[in-house]
C-alpha cells in the first residue's frame, strides 16, 4: 500500500502546475527551518506569520501544505494583521489648527514692542497689508504683554522733536602761521544738516547771535537750541535768541555727550577733512569747509539716517551702467554711481 500511495502522490506532483509546486515546496521548507531551530517546541516568529499570511492571499492550496500550525491560525493572524493596519491608518495625527510660520510670530512681537499702543485689530490689519493671511486671534496669542501701560520709547520721544531742536558748537583750526580761527556751527538734528557755518579770529557774543539769526529765520526757527557753557554766549546773545521764541538747552559743565550731534559733526570734519590739510587763512578755510560741507550733505552716508545722506540719495540699480567714482573734498573723498 505504501508504494501505491508513493506512486499516486509521484503521479499527481508530475501532472500539478509548476507554479503551485514551487509554492508547495517553499511552504515545507519555511516549515522545515523552523523545526530545525534549536528549541524544543517550535517557536512562530513573527516574520513567520507575515509569511503565511501572504502565502494564503498568494495560494489557494495552501492549508494541503500547512503542517506545524493549523489553517484557523493562520486565518486569525490575517484578522489581527488586518487590526493593525486600520490602526496604524487611523493613528491620531496633529489636532488643531496649523502653527503659525516663525516669521509672522517674530513680526508681530517686533510691531508690539515698537509700538507700544497699538492692539491686536491694527497689528492685524498691518499684516494683512504685508500680505500675511493670520486671523486676529492668532495675534493676539503671540503679542508681547506689557506689564505697565503702553508708552512711547524714549528713542520715540526724541525723534518726534528733533525737528524742532539745533545744536550750536565752536572748534578752532591752526593756520600756517600759527594763528587761531574760530569756526561756528549751527546743525539741525532731524536730517543731520548744517543750517550754517562761519569763521572768525575774534568771536564775540554779538557776532555769534548774528550767526545764529541768519542761520534760523523766523519761519524756520527751532524750538530749543542746545549749547555748552561757553563764555561766549554772553547776555547779548541769551536776550536776541530769547526774542527769537528759542528756549535753550544749556549742557552740564564737561558734559560734551549732552551735545552729542554737533560733537559728532565736529568729529567727523576733523578726522575726514582738517586732519589732512594745512589751512593758510581764514578764505582759506572758509573754502575747504564748504567743499567738506557739501560732500557731507549730499554724499557721505549715515548709519542713524539709514545709511542715506541727508540730503536722500536714490537707489541705483544695476541696469543703469557700470559704476564710477567722482573726487570729492580734492580727491579725500569719493562719490560713487551708475553712469548712466
Amino acid at each position: 500500500m505504501a508504494w501505491l500511495r508513493m506512486a499516486l502522490m509521484l503521479a499527481r506532483n508530475i501532472f500539478r502546475d509548476r507554479g503551485e509546486l514551487a509554492l508547495e515546496n517553499l511552504a515545507l521548507r519555511q516549515q522545515l527551518a523552523v523545526l530545525h531551530a534549536k528549541k524544543r517546541r517550535p517557536r512562530i516568529r513573527q516574520l513567520d506569520r507575515i509569511f503565511w499570511v501572504w502565502l494564503s492571499k498568494l495560494w489557494s492550496n495552501w492549508r494541503s501544505a500547512v503542517l506545524i500550525v493549523e489553517p484557523n491560525t493562520v486565518v486569525r493572524w490575517h484578522k489581527q494583521g488586518f487590526k493593525l493596519y486600520w490602526r496604524w491608518k487611523s493613528r491620531a495625527r496633529a489636532v488643531g489648527r496649523p502653527p503659525t510660520d516663525i516669521e509672522i510670530r517674530t513680526l508681530i512681537r517686533r510691531m508690539c514692542r515698537e509700538n507700544p499702543s497699538w492692539g491686536a485689530p491694527r497689528i492685524h490689519s498691518e499684516l494683512e497689508l504685508l500680505g500675511y493671511d493670520v486671523s486676529e486671534t492668532t495675534v493676539d496669542k503671540y503679542m508681547v504683554r506689557h506689564r505697565k501701560p503702553s508708552s512711547q520709547s524714549w528713542r520715540t520721544f526724541l525723534e518726534n522733536h528733533m525737528p524742532d531742536t539745533v545744536g550750536i558748537d565752536f572748534f578752532t583750526m591752526p593756520t600756517a602761521t600759527f594763528r587761531i580761527l574760530f569756526t561756528f556751527v549751527v546743525l539741525r538734528h532731524d536730517r543731520r544738516r548744517v543750517a550754517h557755518f562761519n569763521v572768525t579770529a575774534h568771536p564775540t557774543a554779538e557776532w555769534t547771535a548774528q550767526q545764529v539769526v541768519e542761520a534760523l529765520p523766523d519761519e524756520e526757527a527751532p524750538r530749543f537750541l542746545i549749547r555748552d557753557r561757553d563764555g561766549i554766549y554772553g547776555q547779548f546773545f541769551r536776550e536776541r535768541v530769547k526774542h527769537m521764541g528759542i528756549e535753550e538747552v544749556v549742557c552740564a559743565r564737561r558734559s560734551p555727550w549732552q551735545n552729542p550731534y554737533a560733537e559728532r559733526l565736529i568729529g567727523s570734519i576733523r578726522r575726514e577733512c582738517l586732519d589732512h590739510v594745512i589751512v593758510l587763512d581764514e578764505r582759506h578755510l572758509k573754502r575747504i569747509l564748504r567743499s567738506y560741507l557739501e560732500y557731507y550733505h549730499e554724499d557721505r552716508t549715515h548709519l542713524s539716517l539709514d545709511r542715506n545722506s541727508p540730503v536722500p540719495r536714490q537707489i541705483e540699480s544695476p541696469e543703469r551702467g557700470k559704476v564710477i567714482s567722482i573726487p570729492r573734498v580734492g580727491g579725500l573723498h569719493h562719490r560713487y554711481r551708475r553712469a548712466v
